[in-house]
């Protein structure tokens, strides 16, 4: 059955609040995440042994992008596989650049996510490059049409309607952070900084949190928050000073503690600037289990890296190749 949409004019916000910080509220217990398996990081750019290796298979698009009033501008994020994103368009594969050209040309109908369940509708009306990101990355931007439970949705994923038209709608939830929320992000950063070796923010992990996000996955009970903290930097495109880093966490509630299930730690001085921050979420695999998108600012440019479920672990299980730490990469 078709849902009535509503092309939605205005952004609705929702204030982040701020910490007076009492270490009180529901019982911490902060557990360390299970042992993650030898391989954190699925190398998803990594040529094959040969070309002859190579097999293109057209697979469903990913598209990441913010509203802003009634428009909507989606970026080209990469190709799902059952393995996982891959780039797109792919190098190896000359025929990607003419799929890509289609997949965007203005009059393309995109199916949108938001919170993890599918929400509304955005047919292209332009097409260009997206010139904050790095690498020659594609870009479209339209009307954004919603069901009227997801109007205050302003972050979305999208895959294109031939490949998600079947997928049903879902119940839209904004979850607003809240004071025990915020306190676990602070005990799991607490908790991360020392075992990763990092430098312990002068004035304090409150100070470091640049961005905390309360969100509801839908193969699990409890809620989950992801935060980034950084440290001599911003949250933003833009040069970091020297000893700079960022630290991503990941918690979930098991009744009523937070546990860590990820953390990723990023120092300036060793791999160059990249400062993950949470995105958006979805099964955009069909796997019955959610990732997680990061939107992660660099030097110059932005790239996207994914979190994923490696057995009952969180691994970073795709990243763009310009992700390095080389000089111009980030």
């Amino acid at each position: 059955m078709r849902k009535h949409l509503l092309a939605i004019a205005v952004i609705l916000t929702v204030a982040t609040g701020c910490d007076n910080v009492a270490w009180g509220g529901i019982d911490m217990e902060i557990q360390p995440p299970p042992d993650p398996p030898v391989e954190e990081t699925a190398d998803t750019t990594a040529a094959p042994a040969s070309e002859d290796d190579a097999v293109n298979v057209d697979a469903p698009v990913l598209l990441a992008g913010i509203r802003d009033g009634a428009r909507a501008t989606l970026v080209v994020v990469g190709e799902v596989h059952p393995e996982g994103l891959r780039p797109f368009p792919d190098p190896r594969f000359p025929a990607d650049v003419d799929r890509l050209e289609t997949l965007v040309a203005p009059g393309s109908t995109w199916i949108l996510f938001s919170e993890g369940v599918r929400v509304g509708r955005l047919n292209a009306e332009e097409s260009g490059t997206a010139d904050a990101f790095c690498g020659d990355r594609r870009q479209i931007s339209g009307i954004v049409e919603l069901v009227p439970d997801a109007a205050p949705a302003d972050r979305f994923l999208a895959l294109p309607a031939d490949d998600a038209e079947d997928k049903p709608y879902g119940e839209f939830r904004l979850i607003q952070h809240d004071y025990d929320q915020r306190v676990a992000s602070l005990t799991i950063a607490g908790e991360a900084i020392p075992r990763v070796g990092a430098s312990w923010p002068e004035q304090g992990v409150l100070d470091a949190r640049e961005h905390i996000h309360a969100f509801q996955l839908g193969d699990a009970l409890g809620q989950s928050i992801a935060a980034t903290f950084v440290v001599q930097d911003e949250l933003a495109v833009g040069p970091p000073r020297q000893g700079a880093y960022a630290l991503f966490v990941l918690g979930h509630q098991r009744g009523s503690t937070y546990q860590e299930e990820f953390a990723w730690y990023r120092g300036v001085d060793d791999e160059g600037k990249g400062a993950p921050r949470y995105f958006d979420h979805l099964d955009w695999d069909g796997d019955g289990s959610d990732e997680i998108l990061l939107d992660v600012f660099g030097s110059s440019r932005r790239w996207f890296a994914t979190l994923g479920r490696q057995g009952d672990s969180w691994v970073r299980s795709y990243q763009d190749a310009c992700a390095s730490g080389s000089p111009g990469a980030g």
